[in-house]
């Protein structure tokens, strides 16, 4: 089964953390990125800009429109995901708990699983 772990960022409390706690998770991803591809369980990772540098599409009377970014206002945005798969959900729970980001109080790592997929080379 494929999950996708999903590292929502919330800059209040990322903000509040000191320079080095916000090292200490920013270079815990590269040991986990690697327990996962050893393991098997890595089909893909992406780190996403801020939502400051995305814009919005939209048809409106058959007219492209798009505005600036963020689509909508919120405290937490989706920073990144990683892709895995993994024999069950009990196996995606326990790696999204080795993110660094879910040490983090106030930051949490949703997991959900795949239903659909079609990417090239899949």
């Amino acid at each position: 089964m494929q999950f996708l772990l999903l590292m929502h960022v919330n800059p209040a409390v990322w903000d509040a953390l000191t320079e080095e706690e916000r090292k200490e998770v920013m270079s815990g991803h590269a040991p986990f990125v690697e327990k996962i591809k050893e393991s098997g369980e890595m089909v893909g990772t992406v780190v996403l800009a801020d939502p400051s540098e995305s814009a919005v599409a939209r048809t409106r009377g058959g007219v492209p429109v798009v505005t600036d970014g963020p689509y909508l206002e919120a405290k937490e945005f989706l920073g990144g995901y990683y892709l895995v798969e993994c024999e069950s959900r009990e196996r995606a729970l326990e790696l999204a708990a080795l993110i660094p980001d879910a040490g983090v109080e106030g930051l949490g790592v949703e997991v959900r699983p795949v239903i659909y997929q079609d990417a090239p080379g899949r």
